[in-house]
Protein backbone atom coordinates (compact mmCIF):
# COMPACT_ATOMS: atom_id res chain seq x y z
CA UNK A 1 0.00 0.00 0.00
CA UNK A 2 1.70 3.18 -1.18
CA UNK A 3 0.92 6.61 0.25
CA UNK A 4 -0.81 9.09 -2.06
CA UNK A 5 0.89 12.06 -0.37
CA UNK A 6 4.58 12.54 0.38
CA UNK A 7 4.25 15.48 2.79
CA UNK A 8 1.14 16.40 4.76
CA UNK A 9 0.14 19.08 7.22
CA UNK A 10 -2.26 17.75 9.82
CA UNK A 11 -4.40 20.44 11.46
CA UNK A 12 -6.03 19.49 14.76
CA UNK A 13 -8.27 21.62 16.94
CA UNK A 14 -7.40 22.07 20.58
CA UNK A 15 -10.92 20.86 21.44
CA UNK A 16 -10.20 17.50 19.77
CA UNK A 17 -7.60 16.80 22.49
CA UNK A 18 -10.28 17.09 25.20
CA UNK A 19 -12.00 13.82 24.28
CA UNK A 20 -15.12 13.67 26.46
CA UNK A 21 -13.79 16.21 28.96
CA UNK A 22 -14.92 19.83 29.15
CA UNK A 23 -11.41 21.25 29.45
CA UNK A 24 -7.77 20.31 29.12
CA UNK A 25 -6.64 17.12 27.40
CA UNK A 26 -7.38 13.42 27.41
CA UNK A 27 -4.30 11.17 27.48
CA UNK A 28 -6.20 8.42 25.60
CA UNK A 29 -6.92 10.78 22.68
CA UNK A 30 -3.27 11.87 22.53
CA UNK A 31 -2.16 8.21 22.60
CA UNK A 32 -4.53 7.36 19.71
CA UNK A 33 -3.33 10.34 17.64
CA UNK A 34 0.29 9.34 18.31
CA UNK A 35 -0.32 5.78 17.07
CA UNK A 36 -2.14 7.05 13.95
CA UNK A 37 0.68 9.48 13.14
CA UNK A 38 3.28 6.78 13.77
CA UNK A 39 1.51 4.50 11.24
CA UNK A 40 1.84 7.04 8.43
CA UNK A 41 5.42 8.07 9.28
CA UNK A 42 6.41 4.40 9.05
CA UNK A 43 5.20 4.48 5.43
CA UNK A 44 7.66 7.30 4.74
CA UNK A 45 5.09 10.12 4.83
CA UNK A 46 6.49 13.42 6.14
CA UNK A 47 4.15 14.86 8.78
CA UNK A 48 3.84 18.43 10.05
CA UNK A 49 1.30 19.34 12.73
CA UNK A 50 -0.59 22.47 13.75
CA UNK A 51 -2.76 22.23 16.87
CA UNK A 52 -5.24 24.81 18.12
CA UNK A 53 -5.48 26.00 21.72
CA UNK A 54 -9.25 26.10 22.30
CA UNK A 55 -9.17 23.38 24.98
CA UNK A 56 -7.09 25.72 27.17
CA UNK A 57 -7.94 29.24 26.08
CA UNK A 58 -10.01 30.92 23.40
CA UNK A 59 -8.95 34.54 23.08
CA UNK A 60 -11.54 35.72 20.58
CA UNK A 61 -14.25 37.41 22.63
CA UNK A 62 -13.12 40.67 24.23
CA UNK A 63 -16.62 41.55 25.49
CA UNK A 64 -16.90 38.24 27.34
CA UNK A 65 -13.40 37.97 28.81
CA UNK A 66 -12.59 41.64 29.36
CA UNK A 67 -9.16 40.90 27.87
CA UNK A 68 -8.06 42.95 24.88
CA UNK A 69 -8.22 40.92 21.66
CA UNK A 70 -4.49 41.05 20.83
CA UNK A 71 -3.56 40.07 24.40
CA UNK A 72 -6.10 37.23 24.34
CA UNK A 73 -4.72 35.96 21.03
CA UNK A 74 -1.20 35.82 22.47
CA UNK A 75 -2.58 33.81 25.39
CA UNK A 76 -4.17 31.45 22.86
CA UNK A 77 -0.82 31.09 21.08
CA UNK A 78 0.82 29.98 24.33
CA UNK A 79 -1.97 27.41 24.76
CA UNK A 80 -1.07 25.91 21.36
CA UNK A 81 2.52 25.45 22.56
CA UNK A 82 1.26 23.58 25.65
CA UNK A 83 -0.78 21.31 23.34
CA UNK A 84 2.22 20.89 21.05
CA UNK A 85 4.35 19.77 23.99
CA UNK A 86 1.67 17.26 25.06
CA UNK A 87 1.40 15.74 21.57
CA UNK A 88 5.20 15.78 21.24
CA UNK A 89 5.41 13.78 24.45
CA UNK A 90 2.77 11.30 23.18
CA UNK A 91 4.66 10.82 19.91
CA UNK A 92 8.03 10.32 21.58
CA UNK A 93 6.47 7.72 23.90
CA UNK A 94 5.73 5.55 20.83
CA UNK A 95 9.19 6.13 19.34
CA UNK A 96 8.51 8.93 16.85
CA UNK A 97 11.20 11.60 16.57
CA UNK A 98 9.75 15.11 16.77
CA UNK A 99 10.66 18.79 16.74
CA UNK A 100 8.50 21.53 18.22
CA UNK A 101 8.94 24.91 16.53
CA UNK A 102 7.38 28.05 17.94
CA UNK A 103 6.53 31.28 16.13
CA UNK A 104 7.17 33.04 19.48
CA UNK A 105 10.68 32.58 20.85
CA UNK A 106 10.88 30.30 23.89
CA UNK A 107 14.22 28.53 23.56
CA UNK A 108 13.81 26.37 26.66
CA UNK A 109 10.87 24.44 25.22
CA UNK A 110 10.92 24.87 21.43
CA UNK A 111 13.08 25.78 18.47
CA UNK A 112 12.24 29.07 16.77
CA UNK A 113 10.26 28.59 13.56
CA UNK A 114 12.74 28.53 10.67
CA UNK A 115 11.26 27.33 7.40
CA UNK A 116 14.36 25.65 5.97
CA UNK A 117 15.12 23.93 9.24
CA UNK A 118 11.54 22.64 9.44
CA UNK A 119 11.82 21.21 5.92
CA UNK A 120 15.13 19.55 6.79
CA UNK A 121 13.57 17.91 9.86
CA UNK A 122 10.76 16.57 7.67
CA UNK A 123 13.25 15.18 5.16
CA UNK A 124 14.96 13.35 8.04
CA UNK A 125 11.65 11.73 9.01
CA UNK A 126 10.91 13.82 12.10
CA UNK A 127 7.39 15.03 12.84
CA UNK A 128 7.46 18.83 13.07
CA UNK A 129 4.91 20.50 15.34
CA UNK A 130 4.31 24.20 14.66
CA UNK A 131 3.30 26.07 17.82
CA UNK A 132 2.18 29.62 18.62
CA UNK A 133 0.12 30.08 15.46
CA UNK A 134 1.61 32.59 13.03
CA UNK A 135 3.11 34.57 15.92
CA UNK A 136 0.65 37.39 15.19
CA UNK A 137 -2.65 38.28 16.86
CA UNK A 138 -5.87 38.38 14.76
CA UNK A 139 -4.96 35.16 12.92
CA UNK A 140 -6.40 31.76 13.79
CA UNK A 141 -4.54 28.45 13.96
CA UNK A 142 -6.41 27.50 10.75
CA UNK A 143 -4.56 30.34 9.05
CA UNK A 144 -1.31 29.19 10.67
CA UNK A 145 -1.97 25.70 9.29
CA UNK A 146 -2.59 26.97 5.74
CA UNK A 147 0.42 29.29 5.86
CA UNK A 148 2.83 26.64 7.17
CA UNK A 149 1.52 24.04 4.70
CA UNK A 150 2.24 26.39 1.80
CA UNK A 151 5.64 27.38 3.19
CA UNK A 152 6.84 23.79 3.61
CA UNK A 153 5.32 22.77 0.23
CA UNK A 154 2.91 20.20 1.73
CA UNK A 155 0.84 18.20 -0.77
CA UNK A 156 -2.37 18.55 1.23
CA UNK A 157 -3.87 19.91 4.45
CA UNK A 158 -5.66 17.24 6.48
CA UNK A 159 -8.13 18.85 8.84
CA UNK A 160 -8.91 16.34 11.58
CA UNK A 161 -12.28 17.05 13.23
CA UNK A 162 -15.02 15.23 15.14
CA UNK A 163 -17.19 14.82 12.02
CA UNK A 164 -16.39 12.68 8.98
CA UNK A 165 -16.38 15.46 6.39
CA UNK A 166 -18.28 18.52 5.14
CA UNK A 167 -22.07 18.27 5.20
CA UNK A 168 -24.91 20.22 3.57
CA UNK A 169 -25.90 21.25 7.13
CA UNK A 170 -24.74 20.52 10.68
CA UNK A 171 -25.14 16.73 10.99
CA UNK A 172 -25.42 17.02 14.77
CA UNK A 173 -28.52 19.23 14.36
CA UNK A 174 -30.03 18.13 11.03
CA UNK A 175 -30.53 14.36 10.51
CA UNK A 176 -31.15 14.94 6.77
CA UNK A 177 -27.72 16.51 6.23
CA UNK A 178 -25.66 14.67 3.59
CA UNK A 179 -21.90 14.50 3.24
CA UNK A 180 -19.98 15.83 0.23
CA UNK A 181 -17.35 13.44 -1.10
CA UNK A 182 -15.65 16.30 -2.94
CA UNK A 183 -16.42 19.96 -3.38
CA UNK A 184 -14.73 22.98 -4.96
CA UNK A 185 -13.43 26.03 -3.08
CA UNK A 186 -15.94 28.30 -4.84
CA UNK A 187 -18.87 26.01 -3.94
CA UNK A 188 -17.83 26.11 -0.27
CA UNK A 189 -17.84 29.90 -0.39
CA UNK A 190 -21.16 30.25 -2.26
CA UNK A 191 -22.86 27.72 0.05
CA UNK A 192 -21.32 29.41 3.12
CA UNK A 193 -19.88 26.10 4.36
CA UNK A 194 -17.53 26.81 7.24
CA UNK A 195 -14.50 24.64 6.47
CA UNK A 196 -11.94 27.07 7.87
CA UNK A 197 -11.95 30.78 8.51
CA UNK A 198 -11.92 32.87 5.35
CA UNK A 199 -8.25 33.94 5.55
CA UNK A 200 -7.08 30.33 5.85
CA UNK A 201 -9.44 29.13 3.15
CA UNK A 202 -8.44 31.86 0.68
CA UNK A 203 -4.75 31.03 1.20
CA UNK A 204 -5.44 27.40 0.23
CA UNK A 205 -7.56 28.42 -2.75
CA UNK A 206 -5.01 30.90 -4.12
CA UNK A 207 -2.17 28.39 -3.77
CA UNK A 208 -4.21 25.45 -5.07
CA UNK A 209 -3.62 23.48 -1.86
CA UNK A 210 -6.23 20.72 -1.40
CA UNK A 211 -7.95 20.30 1.97
CA UNK A 212 -9.37 17.02 3.27
CA UNK A 213 -11.76 17.26 6.21
CA UNK A 214 -12.09 13.93 8.05
CA UNK A 215 -12.85 12.33 11.42
CA UNK A 216 -9.52 12.07 13.26
CA UNK A 217 -11.11 10.37 16.27
CA UNK A 218 -11.67 7.12 14.37
CA UNK A 219 -8.45 5.07 14.69
CA UNK A 220 -6.90 4.25 11.31
CA UNK A 221 -8.67 7.08 9.46
CA UNK A 222 -5.45 9.06 8.99
CA UNK A 223 -3.84 6.06 7.29
CA UNK A 224 -6.90 5.65 5.05
CA UNK A 225 -6.74 9.31 3.98
CA UNK A 226 -3.00 9.19 3.28
CA UNK A 227 -3.34 6.05 1.13
CA UNK A 228 -6.05 7.73 -0.97
CA UNK A 229 -9.17 5.98 0.31
CA UNK A 230 -12.40 7.94 0.03
CA UNK A 231 -12.56 9.16 3.61
CA UNK A 232 -13.96 12.57 4.53
CA UNK A 233 -14.45 15.42 2.06
CA UNK A 234 -11.90 16.70 -0.44
CA UNK A 235 -11.92 20.44 -1.16
CA UNK A 236 -9.97 21.39 -4.30
CA UNK A 237 -10.21 23.18 -7.65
Amino acid sequence: MLPKYKRILLKLSGESLMGDKNFGMDSNVIAQYAQDIKQVTEMGVQVALVIGGGNIYRGMNEAETGIERAQGDYMGMLATVINGMAVQSGLEKVGVYTRLQSAIKMEQVAEPYIRRRAMRHLEKGRVVIFGAGTGNPYFTTDTAGSLRAIEIKADVILKGTRVDGIYTADPEKDPKATRYEKISYSECISKKLSVMDMTAFTLCMENNLPIIVFDMNKPGNLLSVVTGEKVGTLVSN
